[in-house]
């Protein structure tokens, strides 16, 4: 029997705000309650690299304190009490941001925190600490062999997916209600996927990247994994903001979505993507997509042109942008990496130049295509991954008759959108499997900009109970 703050960690963020806010709960005992959580569960689960446990109760009594003195701004704070982890590429003052990596072990601490978590602090949640993931965000899977993997929390001989798989198991094994990850080529959708939770990758330049680790500065993405549409609505809009210090970030003004999503799907023009969506997909993958366009009466079909190109051209740009940032250490101390990371990077630096040129100029050419297809579409839908969890350490996919290498094809519906940086919300389907009770996620994708339109949509899916993400009960 669970008693009623586990059952309220067991919910949505904005409920536990909610209750904090009604003075029904202390921001302390929530925090101990997820301390407690993770406890019990990380052990089997292995989400988290880094507790911050005496920073989080610290935070959490200035919060009380606040709120005991009659604080009316802390009792309007969006994510007031609720507890958050952030995969291990984001600095966090006085702990060393290993990205996954062996080698950054040797780092002087952050002397500060990333921007995004001042943010997600002054609109009042309480830091947990730092998430497993693939090292240097290079994978689909977070079998990382230096803090070893993070395993699926609704079976736990399954991968959870990345590179933010620490980020998805943290908030699927109801440790967290809330984590940060970050998408480079699907590091989002992935684990979202996988997991069973509700992940936002939002337009490339619009969330600041001041303060985390780099992938591939050109197609690296930052954002807010949760078990609601309306939890990654509080936390996008309580991130977004002009940041100068990120060349890649577009100065435009603040666009909540919170209060939009009250409107639904009403009124959008919604197709499922066809072709390279259906073809690289499995039957579960593709059952998931049918009942969420049945659920919103979508019957059009569109396609777009050359996405395997597109997919191929984000493979060699974020090779090679990716190993141009690590060659000193592929130079001088190759044995430090993992291994099947170290080789992907060694193959981005040997790439020919004019390779990446024409590589760039196809996602120019994409970003084309796909901007004119939203000129009578609001939204289109499309699998997340090609599959549910495959077991740890599975080397083989089959898909549409083609034997693939199981980590990289984990992504290959997702690369082709990330490229040309569209917002994704990615949401949970369950029940589309014969025999094993995993979820597979969709992916909602519109034009720049409208995460709006993603996350209504999401949220009247889960309104209706199409969607959802339960905590797995680690049984």
């Amino acid at each position: 029997m669970s008693t009623p703050i586990q059952a309220l960690l067991r919910g949505p963020a904005h409920e536990i705000a909610a209750a904090v806010r009604r003075r029904e709960v202390s921001v302390r005992a929530v925090t101990e309650a997820s301390i407690a959580r993770i406890d019990a569960t990380d052990g089997r689960v292995n989400a988290f690299t880094q507790r911050t446990v005496i920073r989080a109760m610290a935070e959490a009594a200035a919060l009380d304190c606040r709120l005991a003195s009659g604080d009316t701004v802390a009792e309007a704070l969006p994510l007031l009490g609720v507890p958050y982890a952030v995969k291990n590429l984001f600095d966090i003052t006085g702990v060393t941001t290993l990205a996954g990596s062996k080698i950054e072990r040797g780092a002087a601490p952050a002397r500060r925190d990333a921007l995004l978590l001042r943010r997600m602090g002054a609109a009042g949640a309480v830091l947990l600490g730092a998430l497993n993931m693939d090292e240097y965000a290079y994978g689909f899977t977070t079998e990382n062999s230096h803090y070893g993997a993070t395993h699926n929390p609704h079976d736990l001989s399954r991968s959870a997916g990345g590179s933010s798989g620490g980020s998805a198991a943290a908030v699927a094994a109801g440790q967290v209600p809330i984590t940060l990850g970050s998408d480079t080529n699907g590091s989002i959708r992935v684990p979202s996927s996988l997991c069973g939770v509700f992940g936002l990758k939002p337009t490339f330049g619009r969330l600041p990247r001041t303060g985390s680790y780099p992938f591939v500065a050109s197609l690296d993405h930052l954002g807010p994994f949760a078990r609601s549409a309306l939890d990654l609505a509080l936390s996008y809009d309580a991130m977004q903001g002009v940041d100068p210090h990120d060349p890649a970030q577009v100065a435009r003004p603040l666009e909540p979505t919170a209060a939009q999503l009250i409107k639904g799907a009403g009124g959008l023009r919604i197709a499922v993507l066809g072709g390279w969506f259906r073809e690289m997909a499995d039957v579960e993958a593709l059952a998931a997509v049918d009942r969420v366009a049945g659920a919103l009466g979508v019957q059009r079909v569109v396609e777009w042109p050359e996405v395997a190109r597109a997919r191929a051209a984000a493979f060699l740009i974020s090779n090679a942008e990716g190993a141009n940032l690590h060659l000193a250490d592929l130079k001088t101390r190759p044995d430090d990496f993992e291994p099947l990371s170290r080789d992907r990077f060694l193959a981005g630096a040997l790439l020919p130049a004019t390779w990446l040129v024409q590589a760039q100029r196809m996602r120019r050419w994409f970003a084309r295509q796909v901007a004119a297809s939203f000129g009578d579409v609001d939204v289109v839908l499309a699998p997340a991954t090609p599959c549910v969890a495959p077991t740890l350490g599975t080397e083989w996919l089959t898909l549409n008759g083609q034997r693939l290498p199981a980590r990289p094809s984990l992504g290959l519906l997702a690369q082709p959108i990330s490229c040309i940086g569209l917002p994704v919300c990615t949401v949970p389907v369950w029940g589309v499997h014969a025999s094993l009770d995993l979820p597979v996620g969709v992916q909602i994708i519109a034009a720049p900009w409208r995460e709006d339109l993603v996350l209504r949509v999401a949220q009247q899916l889960e309104a209706a109970g199409v969607v959802n993400a339960p905590v797995a009960s680690l049984n």
